[in-house]
């Protein structure tokens, strides 16, 4: 069984090229796939015999009257509206996404969620559960909104006794400031950053 995973919190088309674009957004998604793809291919035993590398996807998922957003007055533009292309995995990561390790949050019209930690994949599982059930005690994140979403996970998942790890590169974020701030706050933390 793997010890380690990677999280990649909504790497989603709105948060890239969509309603809610992010700094750093393209790029990022092509360091994670590369991560991807340096873990999966050193991933095999003496046999040759290739290993798992599992990697969750967190996304949200908005019913198109969301509490967040601008409209019913909350903070942001619509985004990641279910059923259309700004909720979708972008391309480039749909080739590393599988059913059971996709979870969705976001998708109650009068919840904001920013973590994924609760975030619950179609079987009715959370990341909680998936990553006790792999014997998953470190974690890379990487993702978008690095001051949002992805500080919230990467807290919640310390706070319940995972080891975090930031992928720098695989961030992108709403403004450069809160960004850095948001780093320098989650490595006193205890989440390291590479």
């Amino acid at each position: 069984m793997k010890e380690t995973a990677l999280i990649v919190v909504d790497m989603l088309n709105d948060f890239i090229d969509g309603s809610m674009a992010c700094i750093n957004a393209k790029e990022a998604v092509k360091a994670a796939a590369a991560f991807i793809d340096s873990r999966t291919a050193d991933d095999t035993d003496e046999d040759g015999i290739s290993g798992q590398f599992p990697v969750l996807f967190i996304c949200d998922r908005h019913p198109a009257d969301h509490c967040s957003f601008a409209s019913n007055g909350g903070r942001w533009p619509g985004h990641c509206i279910s059923g259309t292309r700004g909720c979708d995995i972008h391309d480039m990561l749909m080739p590393y996404a599988s059913e059971e390790l996709t979870f969705f949050k976001g998708t109650e019209r009068d919840r904001e969620q920013y973590s994924g930690w609760q975030a619950v994949n179609e079987a009715g599982q959370t990341v909680e559960e998936v990553l006790d059930l792999l014997d998953i005690n470190e974690v890379f994140v990487c993702g978008i909104a690095t001051e949002f979403c992805v500080r919230s996970t990467a807290e919640d998942m310390t706070a319940a006794g995972k080891k975090v790890c930031l992928l720098g590169d695989a961030l992108a974020y709403v403004d450069k400031a809160g960004h850095l701030k948001a780093l320098d706050e989650m490595r006193a933390e205890g989440i390291s950053l590479i």
